[in-house]
């Protein structure tokens, strides 16, 4: 039914649970299950909703309401014994009048009796804003016995006049005969919202401050003036009952209007994350912390009387904001302001979704999600459905379960759940960075990083292209002089904003990269180029101290509890394209409806990241961990971002999936039975090749999951969608799928070489396995003695090339690993290359640019399982660039990490050889990829292992 789907996307959406609130009670918060219990789909609506769904053309307010209210009065429901057992002081449950009518008291008046009336339950609290033209409809309301929650409150002054008119309520109600003990009310403050508004407009005051005395005064109140206000207030409530306005009201029964502290999750990555929480603990409040705040605090909270504490000095804090400058009312009107303008977006976008359902026009995102799987395969995914859907697995997820995967730190990583919340809810300096790209006369941005710092603004560089006005977004990942150097030459430095991206800030590239062009940007700009420098990294890293110091022009931060793969939706990914031009809000907003369809409430057949990852994780159980991504051309770089989800992800302990991207596509029968293939179809983008492959391989039995992505605006879907899948997937087979435990080998094998390059002014000195001409192939003595051994008395490259591919067998991969520069003849080559080895030997083979790769799929070569024959390419840099204040140049650290990640595949047992290119890259390696096909056609019959 329809009208059942439309009921969950709007429990799954947030926007029914919202609507549907409840407020910190204290049989809730104990037991967390009563509420999902309650709005989770648990009671049969069918009778409830039969006759809405016979009409079919009702309105979608109308449509909404029905199955809403319905909702509310089964949760109340639920939470009745809390009310009960309580004396009427919790348990209870919000309805918000629409915020359409946040400015007439009048209408507010009106609708709030009318869902007061219709949801007929003791325990529910009515919404309303704490505007001005709310603050008389409160009085109203109480005065006639309707229970209200007030919202939107930000300032001392507007909660001065909502205790007033709490009073004035029951006074009136009092006089009528009514019994003040049944009235319940709570006063909800918005608090880290302040500190959001107030950070932002202290720091531009940082920004421009040249006194130390004022600018130190400034910095202390950072994170601090949202406290000091809920404190202020606490003592206007404490004043408030010891009042003798009060005392008559108390001795007939009146209940106090609590202080309720909402938005109390931390959004500054900088500050703890249970600030709001342990700052916030007194008598007789309510705190409505999202379930993540409430983990955190279960974890690491100290629970202390703190309410009280410090007065003293939240007064100053509040004296020294306005002797600042900085106006408390000016914050909290726009707060106030900014604050009815989304919670009415928000109901627009809920109708919206009501309307398309009314209509008959939202589909699932599961139905734009199809899988075509021989039948014995088929079984299998479906028992582990079974088992997801049994085990409510999903739901453990989501709330952290580690018991999931390895039972370790799997918690600790889980931030990217929802990120896309945080990012709508305080999106702000998203829209100030795009206008101040667009505003600052820079014609291009270089971001300067490595991985998921990088990676994600890739893709959206690539997808989106240039946006009129904005910078063009440009990319750099790797320290081939080269590439540096023709990367330099597509940029103005003088009008260039420059990004360095590194979640830990310890990352060897990003320093380097950010040394080398601070210094070029200053040959141009002076002491001004550190302004055309901004940082995304976590709070408190090396990189942030950098920032600092050297007078960066912004800083914005990640979120601790997401790793780099994960980031993509954070402000690793979101920033950059915000410089872009690209509608950040909109490309969010898409995501969510993803967002939606993963939630815990959606059965496991109809998750679509659920389905993806159930699927991926039981194939690669049974042998089939070549996951081979095939997008359309307009949003191919996708398949890049891919790589490094999946294989640093699930390529660990002998495990895992290895990712098969940009791979030529072939005729069904030079695939073997150890691959799934995806494909990301974009529906105003498609390949009628690529339709017509892909078509084959599901004639010819092969796995195919097909993604419809409707525009390129749904990308963001794409990141959330794998992340889900990645996630269950590394569950079935098994692992933690959010550390990488051998990616810091060859990281350590690199920086142990350039620190002996810069004592002893050379790399240690290597032997080659064979010279012929001008290639040169190196190897461990056992890879080279295998290699010698199999080759015979034939001392030639092509000998060695056919007795190192000899080795692969059927559910191999073959990887090309190139340390050179990445551009359009050398891709154009290799690929040529990788379709006559996976032509000739059936196995799929990956190509990887180093020392980009490292951070991407590296995770998987060296750590998942040992199916991989790798030949790693390198070449001599012979115009070599220097890396300001090192001995070592940007050609001897990619020669280092060369090493040092072919010495680590050694270590892991992995069946390796490099291929030198001495003198001109690209003739020499056109020489290389002939000589390697030339080594197939005399291949003898391939070795068994």
């Amino acid at each position: 039914m329809w009208l059942d789907y439309i009921r969950r996307s709007l429990i799954a959406s947030g926007e029914l649970k919202r609507m549907v609130d409840v407020d910190g009670l204290r049989g809730v918060t104990s037991n967390p299950s009563i509420f999902e219990k309650a709005i989770a789909g648990s009671t049969d609506y069918a009778s409830a909703l039969s006759e809405i769904e016979k009409s079919g053309d009702r309105e979608p307010m109308a449509l909404y309401e029905s199955i809403a209210i319905k909702d509310i009065q089964d949760a109340a429901d639920v939470l009745r014994p809390v009310y009960d057992s309580t004396r009427r002081r919790d348990g209870f449950v919000s309805l918000e009048v629409s915020p359409y009518l946040a400015n007439d008291t009048r209408a507010t008046v009106n609708e709030a009796r009318r869902l007061w009336k219709t949801v007929n339950r003791p325990n529910v609290l009515i919404k309303v804003p704490g505007t001005k033209a709310g603050v008389p409809a409160i009085e109203q309301l109480i005065g006639e016995g309707v229970n209200v929650n007030v919202t939107l409150l930000f300032a001392q002054a507007a909660y001065e006049a909502v205790a007033d008119a709490y009073l004035k309520g029951l006074a009136a109600h009092a006089k009528q005969g009514g019994d003040v003990s049944r009235i319940s009310s709570v006063a909800s403050f918005f608090v880290s919202r302040i500190d959001t508004l107030a950070d932002s407009l202290i720091s531009k005051r940082i920004e421009s401050e040249r006194d130390p005395a004022r600018r130190a005064q400034l910095e202390s109140l950072l994170g601090k003036v949202a406290i000091a206000n809920a404190k202020m207030a606490y003592q206007h409530y404490k004043a408030l009952i010891a009042s003798e306005e009060w005392q008559p009201l108390a001795a007939k029964g009146a209940q106090t209007q609590r202080l309720l502290w909402a938005s109390t999750s931390t959004k500054n990555p900088k500050y703890s994350d249970v600030l709001y929480v342990e700052e916030l603990i007194g008598p007789d409040t309510v705190n409505t912390m999202p379930p993540a705040t409430m983990d955190a605090f279960r974890d690491h909270g100290s629970p202390r009387a703190s309410l009280e504490a410090d007065l003293e000095e939240a007064h100053e804090t509040m004296r020294s904001l306005e002797k600042c400058g900085i106006s408390m009312k000016e914050i909290t009107d726009q707060l106030v302001e900014e604050g009815v303008a989304l919670f009415a977006e928000a109901f627009d976008k809920l109708l919206a979704v009501v309307e398309k359902g009314r209509k008959a026009e939202l589909k699932s995102l599961i139905d734009r999600q199809s899988a075509s799987l021989p039948a014995d395969l088929d079984a299998k995914v479906k028992a582990a459905v079974d088992d997801w859907q049994k085990n409510r697995k999903v739901q453990r997820l989501w709330s952290g379960d580690v018991s999931l995967w390895t039972g370790t730190d799997e918690s600790h990583w889980l931030g990217w759940l929802s990120v896309t919340d945080d990012q709508l809810a305080h999106c702000a300096h998203l829209k100030e960075v795009a206008a101040d790209a667009r505003n600052g006369g820079f014609s291009d941005a270089l971001l300067l990083g490595m991985g998921g710092s990088s990676l994600c603004p890739e893709v959206m560089a690539l997808t989106f292209g240039k946006t009129p006005g904005s910078p063009q977004l440009r990319i750099l990942d790797s320290t081939d002089p080269e590439q540096i150097r023709r990367t330099e030459g597509k940029i103005d430095l003088a009008k260039t904003l420059f990004i360095v991206s590194s979640k830990s800030g310890s990352t060897l590239e990003p320093n380097i990269f950010k040394q080398y062009f601070m210094d070029r940007a200053r040959s141009v700009l002076g002491d001004e180029a550190p302004k055309h420098f901004i940082a995304i990294t976590d709070p408190g890293s090396r990189m942030d101290q950098i920032a600092k110091g050297d007078g960066f022009r912004r800083t914005f931060y990640g979120v601790p509890t997401i790793g780099g793969r994960y980031s993509a939706l954070s402000d690793f990914g979101m920033v950059p394209a915000a410089i872009a031009g690209i509608d950040v809000a909109k490309f969010l907003d898409n995501v969510e409806l993803m967002v939606h369809s993963c939630r815990p409430s959606v059965p496991v057949s109809e998750n679509p990241g659920a389905m993806l990852g159930a699927i991926m994780g039981t194939l690669a159980n049974g042998g089939r961990d070549k996951v081979t991504i095939v997008a359309s051309p307009p949003i191919f770089d996708v398949g890049a971002w891919l790589e490094q989800l999946l294989a640093e992800s699930t390529g660990k302990n002998g495990k895992g999936l290895i990712p098969v991207d940009r791979e030529p596509l072939g005729a069904p029968e030079v695939y073997g039975k150890d691959r799934l293939f995806a494909y990301l179809r974009l529906d105003d983008g498609a390949d009628p090749k690529q339709d017509a492959a892909v078509a084959a391989l599901e004639q010819a039995g092969h796995p195919v999951v097909r993604i419809a992505i409707a525009d390129k605006y749904d990308i963001g879907q794409e990141f959330y969608r794998w992340e889900i899948a990645t996630a269950v997937a590394g569950s079935i087979i098994g692992i933690n799928a959010f550390n990488q435990p051998d990616v810091e080998a060859a990281k350590i094998a690199a920086r142990d070489l350039t620190t002996e390059y810069e004592k002893k002014g050379s790399l240690p000195h290597e032997t080659p396995i064979l010279e012929d001409g001008d290639l040169k192939l190196y190897a461990d003595p056992r890879n080279g003695s295998e290699i010698a051994n199999a080759a015979g008395a034939d001392k030639t490259a092509e000998a060695y090339l056919r007795a190192h591919l000899a080795r692969l067998c059927p559910g191999d991969y073959f990887a090309i690993l190139a340390y050179i520069e990445m551009n359009r003849a050398h891709e154009e080559a290799l690929q040529d290359l990788r379709r006559a080895v996976r032509d000739a030997r059936k196995v799929a083979t990956c190509l990887g640019f180093g020392p980009r790769f490292q951070h991407s799929t590296g995770q998987a070569y060296k750590g998942g399982p040992n199916s991989g024959v790798f030949l790693q390419i390198t070449c001599d840099d012979t115009d070599d660039l220097p890396v300001p204040g090192q001995t070592y140049t940007f050609g001897v650290v990619k020669a280092a990490q060369a090493r040092g990640d072919l010495a680590v595949l050694a270590q892991r047992g992995r069946r390796a050889m490099r291929a030198h290119l001495s003198g001109p890259v690209s003739a020499n390696l056109a020489t290389l990829c002939n000589t390697v096909t030339a080594a197939f056609s005399k291949a003898p019959d391939q070795q068994r292992r």
